[in-house]
């Protein structure tokens, strides 16, 4: 008896041992693997669509290569962006130095070409033969510079020609009566105005002298407008 219950001893610790190295080593165990199935390994081969070629006389628009520049991008000598950071530079230096020089430099202004027209007013004497009364030369002649004077200051165009002219002075130096001399006169209503007005305005004159004993005096005058 005690044989027996020795030998079933032995065979359920031997058992309890097979039992607890096979769980142990499960895993690694060849025998117990299950043979999965083999799966085919398939390669398929994707073509690539053709870019079409580009139509002549046709743009076609590129992405850009940058979407996002960041807000601060520092760079030495050799990197790419040197160049960019070197000319944001020199524009800035441009510019400070533009507006210290505002102040100095003057703008420029083109101006029209404007050629200088120099006027010329004459009184040619008259033929005065038949007078000898030298007081009465002196006396003309005065009036004569003082009407020259009027006739420059009226006479603005480059309008050219002659008007005679006759009027008579008052022995106070008040202006009576003006006279046109049509026939001896250029046909110019602007000349002839300014003759008229310029004696016009030229009165009053200068009282007769003592030596002039006259009520009045008539004078003859040819204004002549030249341009040089």
């Amino acid at each position: 008896m005690d044989t027996d219950r020795f030998f079933q001893t032995a065979i359920i610790v031997s058992a309890l041992a097979h039992i607890t190295f096979i769980a142990v080593h499960l895993p690694s165990l060849n025998f117990l693997r299950f043979n999965k199935p083999k799966q085919e390994i398939k390669v398929v081969y994707i073509k690539a669509p053709r870019q079409q070629d580009p139509v002549p006389g046709k743009i076609t628009a590129r992405e850009p290569l940058v979407t996002r520049i960041p807000a601060k991008v520092t760079a030495d000598n050799k990197s790419l962006l040197a160049p960019l950071q070197s000319s944001q530079n020199f524009l800035k230096r441009s510019a400070g130095l533009a507006a210290k020089e505002a102040d100095v430099v003057k703008p420029f202004t083109l101006k029209p070409d404007i050629i200088p027209v120099k006027k010329k007013i004459s009184l040619p004497p008259v033929d005065m033969a038949k007078i000898s009364n030298p007081s009465y030369i002196s006396y003309y002649q005065l009036v004569r510079e003082k009407i020259r004077r009027s006739a420059y200051q009226n006479y603005s165009r480059t309008e050219t020609g002659e008007i005679f002219l006759s009027f008579v002075i008052g022995q106070d130096g008040s202006l009576r009566d003006i006279r046109l001399i049509e026939e001896k006169s250029t046909p110019s209503y602007y000349l002839r105005d300014i003759a008229s007005r310029s004696i016009r305005a030229a009165a009053p004159f200068p009282v007769f002298p003592k030596e002039l004993d006259y009520p009045q005096l008539s004078f003859n005058v040819i204004i002549s407008f030249e341009i040089e």
